[in-house]
């Protein structure tokens, strides 16, 4: 069922949850794939019902990214939840989710702002405000819904932490469950944002992956150090990859690490013919 209110979706869930029924979340911004379908397929499994939300938000995108262009396929998405067992399709305007005419910046609205020790590093470096943009959507989410569950993917390892986080501080009775990476054969991991990759930049794009296996390679092999698993990844980048980080944090809070241990996750960012792609891998 494609609903597009708040107050369709609440009359719903308040329904389901006076029969007793679990209710389970999976947050997307569309364009599904693969990947979206394991998290479907995860809470259908785990759930007596289940709603996806399709929204492109606004809020966790900064300036001069690609908002307009992020691939909008509704039809698509709608017959793929279908098709998977999906109670309901939550496909809100902007307008629906933050008011008409409401400026979207925190001079206006209320936003939810995750720690700042979690947000400065990786991903929230290049992208000041992204994750507020995403605490914010999520946590109205929540409230909207109001699932017993929700599945993140783990591809966006920084942002499952910073959620975590946030449920934790806030004491929103929700359980969050990560989902594993999904990935291509190729092992290029799944992302809507691959579709603006040609063949050739999908075949650049494998560097990722290549770097990221062969860290975990040489540190099963006994190499801890963390300046030298990063030196190994050099010989893999050529002038087509646009680094922009490659880090070893904790797993749980995102401290940085100088020498590496099974507690450890490694994150990259680089940009393929001007595609930001991110990956990470669990020591």
């Amino acid at each position: 069922m494609l609903v597009h209110t708040i107050e369709e979706v609440r009359k719903q869930v308040k329904e389901w949850k006076k029969q007793g029924l679990t209710v389970g979340l999976v947050p997307t911004m569309g364009a599904l794939h693969a990947g979206h379908k394991s998290l479907i397929d995860k809470s259908v499994a785990k759930c007596d019902k289940t709603v996806v939300s399709v929204f492109v938000n606004p809020i966790q995108f900064c300036p001069g990214e690609d908002l307009d262009k992020y691939p909008r396929t509704l039809e698509a998405d709608e017959k793929l939840c279908t098709d998977s067992g999906v109670d309901i399709v939550f496909a809100p305007s902007p307008k629906e989710m933050y008011g008409e005419g409401t400026i979207m910046s925190n001079d206006f609205l209320t936003y939810v702002i995750p720690p700042f020790f979690y947000t400065n590093k990786l991903c929230g470096k290049s992208r000041v405000g992204h994750f507020d943009g995403v605490c914010t959507v999520v946590n109205k989410l929540f409230n909207i819904v109001q699932p017993d569950f929700a599945f993140f993917g783990e591809k966006d390892r920084q942002q499952l932490i910073i959620l975590k986080k946030m449920v934790h501080d806030l004491n929103i009775p929700v359980e969050i469950i990560p989902c594993p990476i999904v990935r291509e054969e190729s092992g290029l991991a799944l992302s809507s944002r691959n579709k603006y990759l040609s063949e050739n930049g999908k075949k650049e794009a494998l560097v990722l992956s290549k770097i990221l296996n062969n860290i975990k390679t040489c540190y099963n092999k006994g190499i801890k150090d963390v300046k030298a698993l990063t030196e190994t990844a050099y010989s893999f980048i050529n002038d087509n990859h646009s680094l922009e980080y490659l880090e070893f944090r904790d797993k749980d809070n995102l401290e940085e690490k100088e020498i590496a241990d099974d507690n450890t996750i490694v994150f990259i960012a680089l940009r393929v013919e001007n595609v930001r792609l991110i990956d990470n891998i669990e020591l």
